[in-house]
């Protein structure tokens, strides 16, 4: 079976968030699937990693550390910005295509069979497909540790049956409440779901809905909290600070220094992934790290976790990039200046809007923004919208994002200019028509936005 085909295959299975009824998720399923490839999950030490805002930053940056300290790591994420070999990586290697479709192979003809034979109702979902060909990946490859990204809520998603070694929850917000809840409280209940009877959960305080579910969950279980909370530093002009790259190479942009004492040592904190939000994330990486090593990863040491934060790469997470002028310009042009972020929800809106606020306060913004239609459209639009100087929406080559029209729609009682582009490449040809020599182009909404105007820009990933 050839990539193209294994890919096609997958996206055939469809966007099952779009059509699934809400009642469907369960792990039986994935445990069927699993059992019958020889239980490759059982085959690594595991980090599990849920939450509404951070988890994916928060899993990247504790890879870096991992790999910055001579473990061999993989990583699982999810959705993907560009290419779906990206949610599967080794020691930041994505899966190779090869690779990639080999293990749909082993696992779609595994599927087949268990379905031929009544062992499965039917064909498990994109999602279960992916895990279980991540699963059967680093089985074959025999990392030290593996970091999972829960896909969706924790106690029914596909990665949840695994036994980890540390227990990871970022913070939460209203998100997917089709399949996960109206309040904080039901949502929060199903991130709980990955905290394990005895377990280790590394954490910190969040909203008081929250709380009280984890806090519960955490002795019900019997299980030991790890509080990140001493590793957030104090965000004062004195003791964070953020500055901007002052060069023309494509990929600058600006980073959180800042000092904090870990292991006993003095580090600095030199992180490409800005934001109060991403102090937060950078704690629970940190905490974590740490939790591992007292765990006989004796590897991990204050010097390792200062170079892994340093080296992480997140991309899409408040990354800065400067369009290269290209060979047809005049050589006094200007090319555009912009800022890609996955914003997809009111909290993630929030925390760019921070963001924008800490480290452009004096530049003009171009926003364009592009919604799935099962988001807070409305709230979000009111977050952001507010702060562009002119806003172009537009929509992914996706089922379930919003038309310009419907954003329009949503977003009524925002004032303002709000043009609308049929493409995200339209929607940044517009931008760059219109935006002026100091200006900013804001390009956010949806993971989806923003893969599609890094593949038409052609940012590395």
């Amino acid at each position: 079976m050839s990539y193209e085909t294994a890919v096609a295959q997958m996206y055939a299975l469809g966007h099952e968030l779009a059509h699934m009824p809400a009642d469907k998720f369960d792990l039986a399923q994935i445990r069927v699937l699993l059992a019958a490839l020889g239980h490759p999950e059982r085959s690594f030490p595991s980090v599990l990693i849920a939450g509404t805002n951070g988890k994916g930053s928060t899993a990247s940056m504790l890879a870096s550390i991992l790999q910055a300290s001579g473990l061999k790591t993989g990583l699982y994420t999810s959705p993907h910005l560009v290419r779906i070999n990206e949610r599967i990586r080794v020691d930041g290697q994505a899966i190779t295509d090869d690779d990639f479709a080999l293990l749909h192979d082993v696992v779609d003809r595994t599927a087949e069979r268990l379905v031929g034979e009544g062992d499965l109702p039917w064909h498990p979902s994109f999602f279960e497909m992916l895990t279980a060909m991540a699963f059967e990946y680093f089985s074959r490859s025999r990392p030290d540790i593996v970091l999972l990204e829960v896909g969706m809520g924790g106690r029914l998603d596909a990665t949840n049956v695994v036994d980890p070694r540390v227990s990871v929850i970022t913070d939460i917000s209203l998100d997917h409440q089709r399949f996960l809840g109206e309040t904080i409280t039901e949502i929060a209940r199903e991130k709980a779901g990955i905290i394990r009877p005895g377990g280790i959960v590394v954490t910190m305080p969040q909203l008081a809905e929250a709380n009280d579910v984890i806090g519960n969950a955490i002795l019900t279980a019997g299980a030991r909290a790890v509080n990140a909370v001493p590793y957030v530093p104090p965000v004062s002009p004195g003791s964070s600070q953020y500055s901007v790259a002052d060069n023309q190479h494509p990929v600058s942009g600006p980073r959180q220094r800042y000092s904090l004492d870990v292991m006993g040592s003095t580090i600095r904190v030199d992180s490409p992934l800005i934001g109060p939000h991403q102090l937060r994330n950078t704690a629970l990486a940190i905490a974590s790290a740490i939790e591992l090593r007292d765990q006989g990863l004796q590897q991990i040491t204050a010097n390792s976790i200062e170079r892994g934060i340093r080296d992480t790469h997140w991309p899409g997470r408040f990354q800065v990039v400067r369009e290269p002028r290209s060979e047809s310009q005049e050589p006094k042009a200007q090319s555009p200046e912009y800022v890609f972020d996955v914003a997809h929800n009111p909290a993630g809106a929030w925390a760019l809007r921070s963001t924008l606020s800490s480290v452009y306060a004096d530049r003009p913004i171009m926003l364009v923004f592009g919604v799935l239609r099962d988001k807070a459209v409305a709230e979000m639009a009111e977050i952001l919208f507010p702060m562009a100087e002119r806003v172009i929406v537009t929509h992914a080559n996706n089922p379930r994002s919003a038309t310009p029209q419907e954003i329009r729609l949503m977003a009524a009682r925002v004032a303002g200019e709000i043009g609308e582009a049929e493409s995200v490449a339209e929607a940044l040809e517009q931008a760059r028509k219109t935006t002026g020599p100091d200006g900013l182009v804001v390009v956010t909404g949806s993971i989806y936005i923003v893969g599609e105007a890094m593949r038409t820009l052609g940012v590395r990933i």
